[in-house]
């Protein structure tokens, strides 16, 4: 893991096209602005678990269906 130290309105850059940068800081709150092309998925992590056991989930139910049909 790269750990960076940044302050307010400083931000990283990840490859050519992606920049995350710090919009405030309040207390234990850092709001992030990230600006990358639209074809780039970004999601909060525990959303991103959720899609994530969605899939998991309907691939299940996909293999179920052709086992049963496969009878």
């Amino acid at each position: 893991m790269l750990v960076l130290s940044r302050k307010k309105d400083e931000s990283i850059m990840i490859n050519d096209n992606i920049e995350v940068k710090i919009l405030a800081i309040d207390g234990d709150q850092i709001k992030l602005g990230i600006i990358a092309p639209k074809s780039v998925k970004i999601h909060r992590h525990e959303v991103y678990e959720q899609i994530q056991k969605q899939n998991e989930e309907a691939l299940n139910v996909n293999i179920n269906l052709l086992k049963h049909f496969k009878k």
